[in-house]
């Protein structure tokens, strides 16, 4: 089929990953290979339809000699490269396993560069401005405040595309995602660890007093925004915030959670984390408002999709 766009998603089992491959598999002339080592992701997330136009393969791209087969076997025209060790807690504690990670990155970016790759889409995060200087966040002025291995990590990865591009003439899209919540999401983030607290009407844990604050993403939104940039000349070689510009105290999202499940559940504060909990979040979303055109759907109506998704109650 000569008008098939192969595309290769990495960490595909993940929460937004496996969320992206959903999307692209509805367009038949998509061609696209999942891979994922199912450290942290689980083949759950991967549609279960019967598509003939989606494989998956288990294999770490941290590892040359395992991704390596998987880009000569195919001839990929698209790269999303969504692999990553996440989550604060887990992050924190496997900081040189965090590290890690850039191999996957220069491994995707040498085997795109020479297999004729047109553009390596790649997942940053909000975690590379670190503790914020300027509210909101801008993709171009705010200056990039990385302190964790996580978030120098993912920044380490955004100059690896940058300089590919330079020197080698490889294309790119980086999104920072910001807090992005949805059916699909493991236990160990905030919205789900909430609502499954809630649920069960146990005792809802809080670092600190509570008074910081995040903005909240619901994934049809970061889908809906990533792919339409990923295939558009317009954002080629740039840096895309990809998030939600209402600000939730982390105290108020705990009520609203529980309000709209109608829990017993007690709030309960804990010591601060000494280290990775941000006071503020908050991005500038121009670019991604252009692209999607639309109003971002509001935490609350986000929050009842994600109840009526029965799987995810615990």
């Amino acid at each position: 089929m000569n008008n098939q766009t192969n595309i290769l998603v990495t960490g595909g089992a993940g929460f937004i990953g496996g969320s992206m491959v959903e999307e692209l598999v509805k367009n038949p002339t998509n061609f696209v290979v999942v891979v994922d080592n199912l450290k942290t992701g689980n083949k759950n997330k991967i549609p279960t339809a019967p598509y003939d136009n989606l494989k998956f393969i288990q294999c770490d791209v941290n590892k040359e000699h395992e991704i390596r087969s998987v880009f000569h076997t195919f001839s990929f025209d698209y790269v999303f490269h969504y692999a990553a060790l996440v989550g604060v807690k887990r992050t924190l504690e496997n900081p040189t396993k965090v590290l890690r990670d850039i191999s996957g990155i220069e491994n995707v970016l040498n085997l795109s560069k020479n297999t004729g790759v047109k553009r390596v889409i790649y997942s940053s995060s909000s975690e590379v401005y670190g503790e914020p200087v300027e509210y909101p966040q801008n993709e171009e002025t705010t200056p990039l405040n990385s302190r964790l291995p996580y978030a120098i990590v993912k920044n380490v990865g955004e100059a690896f595309l940058k300089s590919y591009k330079q020197e080698f003439g490889l294309d790119y899209t980086i999104f920072r995602f910001f807090n992005t919540y949805g059916p699909k999401q493991s236990k160990d983030f905030v919205i789900s660890k909430f609502i499954n607290a809630a649920l069960l009407n146990e005792d809802i844990t809080i670092y600190g007093e509570g008074n910081q604050t995040r903005t909240f993403c619901f994934i049809k939104n970061n889908i809906d925004a990533t792919i339409k940039a990923a295939f558009s000349d317009t954002f080629k070689n740039q840096t895309i915030n990809i998030g939600n510009d209402v600000e939730t105290t982390i105290n108020d999202l705990a009520k609203l959670i529980i309000q709209l499940t109608g829990s017993s559940s007690k709030i309960v504060h804990l010591p601060p984390l000494e280290e990775g909990d941000m006071t503020r979040r908050k991005p500038d979303i121009s670019k991604m408002k252009s692209i999607l055109n639309q109003e971002l759907i509001p935490l609350e109506e986000g929050l009842e999709m994600v109840l009526q998704d029965t799987s995810f109650i615990v």
